[in-house]
């Protein structure tokens, strides 16, 4: 009989503060991929695929809620608790344009194409920027002086060239046509969304309020949505990118990662967080997940512990 060998997280140190929010660029040319993490101290991190420290981005005055990288991995987008949404230069760690918001802006998502920005926050509106004109106003997606949920908003994707999807402390998930700027469906949830990420590869939405994970067609279409309720609330859940049979979760109730299969049964319990687990993300290439925690520290889990992959040097002799 084999004996499977433990999961030894490598720790990612480096941050003060919890740690609000983590993403993956997807996978880039050489195989590689970046990780970029937000933190209440302000400072969001690059980091290789490795885990090892790049750089670190400063200029935010307040708690970064959210920070994501574009698909080529050249830009960075923020949201912070100082009313700014700022754009990075990854290469040079340089601000190249601060948004200013009237309250605190929680999620950000770049266009395909780098050419446009999408933010919201706890003013309750979703703002789209114009990267060409960043000295423009922004346009507002709704109605013309209405917000675009009736409560914070929690989350930002953009979908393919023009569909934009928030979520809110509503529990109303929206689209928008972003060339009219207008709702085109939406789909509603009893609790408040806690988290809601974009799957590239498995085209879906992964989406956690209350107790129930949802995985949910991007773009609406007659696929049906794939939903759990679990044992507990999850703080942020993500969905294997290859495999597609098992997702991982996040809880504040304690200090603990989890793997479920996809009928929600619990295969895995990994203990060695210090604090709530705010936010698990898995690599492009279906390898590692991240998670953040309260404690302030980043920890990479291999999918297939004791392989050899980046730092971790392959089982031998369950050493």
């Amino acid at each position: 009989m084999s004996i499977h060998p433990k999961p030894v997280p490598l720790v990612a140190p480096g941050h003060t503060r919890p740690v609000t929010h983590l993403s993956f660029s997807p996978l880039q040319d050489d195989g590689t991929y970046l990780l970029v993490s937000s933190c209440k101290d302000g400072n969001p991190m690059l980091r290789e695929w490795t885990g090892d420290w790049i750089g670190t981005f400063l200029g935010h005055k307040g708690a970064v809620w959210c920070t994501k990288l574009s698909p080529d991995a050249s830009r960075a987008a923020s949201g912070s608790a100082d009313f700014t949404a700022k754009i990075w230069d990854t290469y040079s760690g340089d601000v190249l344009h601060s948004f200013p918001h009237n309250h605190i802006v929680r999620t950000v998502a770049i266009s395909p194409m780098c050419s446009h920005l999408l933010t919201g926050g706890q003013e309750k509106k979703v703002r789209i920027f114009d990267l060409a004109r960043p000295d423009a106003e922004a346009d507002f997606l709704g109605d013309v002086g209405l917000p675009s949920h009736d409560g914070t908003v929690k989350s930002v994707v953009w979908v393919g060239e023009h569909t934009g999807v928030s979520a809110g402390d509503d529990g109303i998930i929206k689209w928008w046509d972003l060339r009219t700027r207008k709702l085109t469906t939406t789909m509603t949830f009893s609790n408040p969304i806690t988290s809601m990420e974009l799957s590239p590869q498995t085209k879906r939405l992964v989406v956690t309020s209350g107790k129930t994970v949802a995985f949910i067609p991007a773009l609406p279409s007659g696929t049906p949505t794939h939903s759990l309720n679990l044992a507990y609330s999850p703080s942020s859940a993500s969905v294997h990118p290859i495999l597609q049979d098992r997702f991982v979760t996040g809880n504040l109730g304690d200090e603990w990662v989890r793997v479920h299969g996809m009928d929600g049964e619990e295969r895995e319990i990994l203990k060695g967080h210090h604090g709530p687990v705010h936010c698990v993300e898995f690599s492009p290439d279906g390898e590692v997940y991240a998670s953040g925690s309260e404690d302030g520290t980043i920890r990479l889990w291999q999918t297939t512990p004791g392989k050899a992959y980046g730092l971790w040097q392959g089982n031998t002799n369950g050493g």
